[in-house]
């Protein structure tokens, strides 16, 4: 596969280019990708706090993949949240998903102590701890944790 590069959006997204990871997304059932696309077009969620970030995955100008940070609106101070992972089927298995959410680890470590997500895909909670999640059982809003610290992990 040719080179693809992880960006940081910082100047606010344009919605236009993430319509083909709406609609694949959308034909596989899934609703998070509406519900960014919806809260950054009304204002609810634009990843737009310093301690918060939206990245894309781009290949020849085509935008592939997407994951967020947002601060955690459960559990308080110091505790950051993985929003919004998706990438094209087409694209899955080539380390995409992880190096996505490897920016939003580098981003979480400057900003909290802990990075906790929620997933009811079985795929996604395998995939989460491979990048080392713990995974949590009985908690409503998070089924997965990961402790950060300033060094990377293993």
């Amino acid at each position: 596969m040719r080179d693809f590069e992880i960006i940081e959006i910082k100047d606010g997204l344009n919605t236009e280019p993430v319509n083909e990871l709406l609609t694949e997304s959308m034909m596989e059932g899934f609703r998070h990708i509406s519900r960014l696309v919806e809260d950054y077009r009304n204002g609810t969620n634009r990843f737009d706090h310093n301690d918060e970030a939206l990245f894309l995955c781009l290949l020849d100008n085509r935008v592939i993949g997407i994951c967020g940070l947002n601060r955690d609106p459960y559990y308080g101070d110091g505790v950051g949240r993985v929003r919004r992972l998706y990438v094209l089927k087409e694209y899955r298995r080539h380390n995409i998903g992880r190096k996505l959410t490897e920016a939003v680890i580098q981003k979480a470590r400057n900003y909290y102590k802990r990075l906790v997500l929620k997933t009811d895909n079985p795929n996604a909670s395998k995939f989460y701890k491979t990048l080392g999640f713990n995974e949590v059982s009985g908690d409503e809003k998070m089924t997965h944790y990961l402790e950060l610290t300033k060094e990377p992990y293993a």
